[in-house]
């Protein structure tokens, strides 16, 4: 059996590099799994490349199984695909999903893996840990039959709502994106597309995910009376400004986050983590989310890769890392 890997270490910000790694032999209870793809989670990866995590938040933002602390070294990553090789009887050769990162092989409880449905690519899903973040955040909305929705900010997690969203009976959603190359991604997952200036407006719900400073104050535009802005951004150590001034108040209008770290009891009482990524898993079914999945490299050239997604060099949604097969 072989115990050893490589992983992927941020060294300082903005600087990765390969490590090699030697893993303990698996335990009873636990698995060895050797990945088969990861995905690389733009804005939250991207964030902690940069070195943007504020030291408020450090401890919340710690990934499952991270190494190391922020701002660096660390190793960071949560969208890992695999194969057991070693472990219980019912898992060795079944293909999982774990909130692992960027490494080739890695030993972890038996519990934290969970078996991706064979209706489902492994490919397609390490699209699982953003479609965890979208199902979260419809059930802290609530959206229902006949709303009128709009989804602004066409990045993974804005897509994959919309996605869901596409779903839903009577409801209008147009995805709302500055990027008018998304139009193509919204036709592919069955949303109307827009850019900011020619949105529908009136909307029950806006759900917010650009990241932008704009893009919150247009959601709050495009609201009707009464109507609420699910904010799912994550602004790491940047300030934001809202213009609650002018007809926020006479129009009873509503801003509420949504954190995937948190399954809301009062919305769904007796819901899990673990039901919540089953479902995910369950939901990327659907071949349209292989529109998300918009650039791919070799593991080995990640450290080489990932400062261009920083940077924006590299644009797109996901990014898939395929790790060798042998």
């Amino acid at each position: 059996m072989e115990l050893t890997g490589r992983a992927f270490w941020l060294r300082s910000p903005g600087h990765g590099e390969l490590r090699d790694v030697e893993l303990h032999k698996p335990a009873d209870g636990e698995v060895l799994v050797r990945a088969l793809y990861s995905g690389v989670s733009r804005g939250t990866e991207t964030l902690v490349f940069r070195g943007g995590v504020p030291e408020s938040q450090q401890a919340a933002m710690r990934a499952p199984f991270q190494e190391g602390d922020f701002p660096a070294p660390v190793k960071y990553g949560y969208l890992s695909v695999g194969t057991v090789e070693h472990g219980p009887r019912e898992l060795v050769g079944r293909t999982v999903f774990c909130l692992y990162p960027h490494q080739s092989r890695y030993v972890v409880p038996a519990s934290a893996v969970t078996v991706i449905p064979d209706a489902v690519p492994a490919a397609r899903a390490v699209l699982a840990g953003t479609v965890e973040t979208a199902v979260n955040a419809l059930w802290d909305a609530a959206p229902l039959v006949g709303d009128r929705i709009a989804v602004v900010g066409g990045g993974m997690v804005g897509c994959s709502v919309a996605a869901l969203l596409a779903r839903f009976p009577g409801v209008r959603v147009q995805l709302v994106d500055a990027d008018p190359a998304r139009a193509g991604i919204a036709r592919a997952l069955g949303v109307g597309f827009a850019l900011p200036e020619d949105a529908l407006g009136e909307c029950d719900l806006v759900v917010h995910a650009s990241a932008t400073e704009a893009g919150l104050t247009r959601s709050l535009e495009l609201l009707a009376p009464e109507g609420t802005v699910l904010e799912m951004s994550w602004y790491g150590d940047r300030r934001v400004s809202l213009p609650l001034g002018e007809a926020f108040h006479s129009r009873r209008l509503v801003v509420r986050s949504s954190q995937v770290g948190t399954v809301s009891p009062s919305g769904r009482p007796g819901r899990t983590y673990a039901d919540r990524l089953a479902l995910a898993l369950d939901l990327l079914a659907e071949p349209a989310f292989d529109a998300l999945v918009t650039g791919e490299c070799a593991f080995e050239e990640l450290p080489d890769v990932l400062p261009r997604l920083a940077s924006g060099e590299l644009a797109g949604l996901c990014h898939r890392v395929l790790y060798d097969a042998g």
